[in-house]
């Protein structure tokens, strides 16, 4: 079973994803240029909300390169000494197949883990401090700081990075290129939101006063830019349930929460680009949600001509609505089990085999009853 998530959601000024030099992001669709949103930024602005909608800390993974830091100030914790503590997990993940940076103490590139993985490998580092003390002290700086793990390691490094028990790493997926045993098929696939019409990038010309001037000397004393647009995206995800089971060792009540909270989340979800001088905090208009046995359609061929009318959402709703039965009508209904929307402002085109609701809370049931999932 498959559920997908479609939204409109209109921001006014705002650069929630820059790229590297500054500039809001943007695509060119139908031979036009587009605002973007990477799915990327999406992700992890959803992934930062899943806490807050049903699942524990304990439950949601960490990616990060600091993985040496965590695990020493566990040891420490563990009324180990700091510098041994090091020393001794620094070898734990030497020994486990992982480089390390030896003089800022990171891994060679982002690791994501479930939080109880660093408990695990703080666990190990204690059950065979002496052998690792042992491989520590026989390691120079002029060796590679990543060893091939043995057969005995290579069994440690899978219990101890078991990622079943992460609901973000079973839904977004793990690829470690030096342990392909640890890898996790993505269940959910997100794509980068374009804006459904034309964008053009502006930018705020700012100055700066210093408030301890003297009263007889004027101008600024600071100036500069900051680049900005304004547009309505067309956002689209999807979750493959009978992946996340599996992904989630057929844990149902875990699997269950996790879909609940990836839906919730992504359409709370907002980056967090330049809001602190923006404030470009909105919430999605228009939702439609489709519950299907297999396929997926990715809708935005919708907008491949840009929306011109006045009322943009308006314009964009009917855009929507109106191509998802158009394509069912061409390729048939058959494995799509509902379709179900809700809008803001109540704009919800009739279409035949739509189910029309009005709150994000009868949106949500009728999406999640649609999946069964677990059922």
């Amino acid at each position: 079973m498959i559920i997908e998530l479609h939204l409109l959601q209109s921001f006014p000024v705002s650069n929630l994803n820059r790229d590297d030099i500054g500039q809001p992001k943007t695509a060119t669709f139908g031979g036009c240029t587009r605002a973007r949103v990477s799915s990327q930024s999406i992700k992890r602005a959803a992934r930062l909300l899943f806490e807050e909608y049903g699942l524990d800390s304990s439950e949601v993974g960490v990616r990060t390169k600091r993985l040496l830091d965590s695990v020493v100030e566990r040891l420490v914790r563990a009324d180990r000494d700091q510098e041994q503590a090091r020393a001794v997990a620094m070898a734990a993940i030497q020994q486990l197949g992982f480089g390390l940076d030896p003089a800022r103490g990171l891994t060679q590139y982002l690791l994501y883990v479930g939080r109880e993985s660093i408990d695990q490998l703080t666990s190990y580092c204690l059950s065979e401090w002496d052998a690792l003390e042992k491989f520590a002290s026989a390691r120079t700086k002029a060796q590679q700081a990543k060893v091939k793990p043995d057969k005995a390691a290579q069994v440690e490094v899978r219990r101890i990075l078991d990622a079943s028990r992460a609901a973000d790493v079973a839904l977004f997926g793990r690829m470690i290129a030096d342990n392909k045993d640890l890898n996790v098929n993505a269940a959910a696939q997100v794509a980068h939101a374009i804006s459904t019409h034309v964008i053009a990038t502006e930018f705020d010309f700012y100055t700066a006063v210093d408030d301890l001037k003297p009263d007889d000397e004027s101008g600024a004393d600071m100036l500069g830019t900051i680049d900005f647009n304004t547009a309505c995206y067309y956002r689209y995800a999807n979750v493959d349930l009978s992946q996340l089971a599996e992904n989630l060792q057929g844990d149902v009540d875990l699997a269950e929460r996790t879909t609940r909270a990836w839906l919730l989340a992504f359409v709370n979800a907002v980056p967090g680009g330049k809001q602190n001088s923006m404030s470009a905090r909105t919430m999605p208009d228009t939702l439609l949600g489709v519950v299907r046995e297999r396929g997926a359609w990715n809708l935005a061929n919708a907008f491949l001509k840009p929306v011109t009318d006045n009322d943009l959402m308006d314009g964009s709703t009917r855009r929507l609505v109106n191509h998802f039965a158009r394509l069912r009508g061409f390729f048939g209904s058959d494995g799509i089990r509902a379709a179900v929307a809700a809008s803001v402002s109540g704009e919800i085109p009739e279409v035949e085999g739509v189910l029309t609701v009005n709150s994000l809370d009868a949106f949500a049931s009728a999406v999640l009853t649609a999946g069964e999932y677990g059922r």
